[in-house]
């Protein structure tokens, strides 16, 4: 069975998921957005406490508020580090995301490897699923446990909204292709956990997100 603890990190209100086996403590963090010493004392005493192996980190996509924790994570851990090939140049150039937004933040560290839909990775039992979302990015990918009906849609599909298409890459027709190919068509029983706000259900999603309507 897998565990999921969100933590709620940085300016953005970014989500981070660190996910993990009951019975190997295996675990992968999402998206690690910590930034604050404290956030990352937050995460460090949790991961101790739990007992938890760190063996994966995987960023769904690289806009600076999903990315902030990924030198902290990867030096304190050292997990395989898998990002979106085509989200690369947002790591490449991650000052000017920065200075964008009125951060100074300089330094991210590149992937191991990159993701691609036939990435394989187990935690115990359970197989993390990859599928390709881009539109909010050039190579957003969701997370999917498929037994478990659970996905992580990253800044794709949120409670009652759709990612942003107005930031470098971002596509509308493109972003609107990957929720009805790929997401839509999950189990209505599925739940998202979004990169910001709130869980919801694909069934709900379909039904009542104002941007899926029509």
């Amino acid at each position: 069975m897998i565990n999921i603890k969100k933590f709620t990190f940085n300016l953005f209100n970014e989500n981070t998921y660190l996910l993990w086996d009951d019975s190997t403590k295996d675990a992968a963090i999402i998206d690690p957005g910590c930034h604050a010493r404290s956030e990352e004392y937050e995460l460090q005493n949790f991961i101790a406490s739990s007992c938890l192996n760190l063996k994966y980190l995987i960023n769904t996509h690289c806009h600076i508020d999903h990315i902030l924790g990924c030198s902290f994570v990867k030096e304190k851990y050292n997990p395989l580090y898998l990002a979106p090939e085509k989200d690369i140049p947002l790591l490449v150039n991650v000052s000017q995301q920065a200075q964008m937004v009125g951060m100074d933040f300089s330094f991210s560290p590149l992937p191991d490897e990159y993701l691609t839909e036939n990435t394989k990775i187990i935690l115990g039992k359970t197989e993390l699923i990859f599928l390709s979302t881009p539109g909010h990015t050039p190579g957003e990918f969701c997370v999917h446990i498929l037994e478990e009906y659970i996905c992580f849609t990253g800044d794709v599909l949120f409670f009652d909204s759709i990612g942003r298409t107005d930031l470098w890459g971002g596509n509308y027709n493109t972003l609107m292709n990957s929720i009805s190919e790929k997401l839509l068509n999950l189990p209505s029983e599925t739940v998202i956990y979004p990169g910001h706000g709130d869980q919801s259900t694909i069934g709900r999603e379909k039904s009542l997100n104002p941007f899926l309507q029509g």
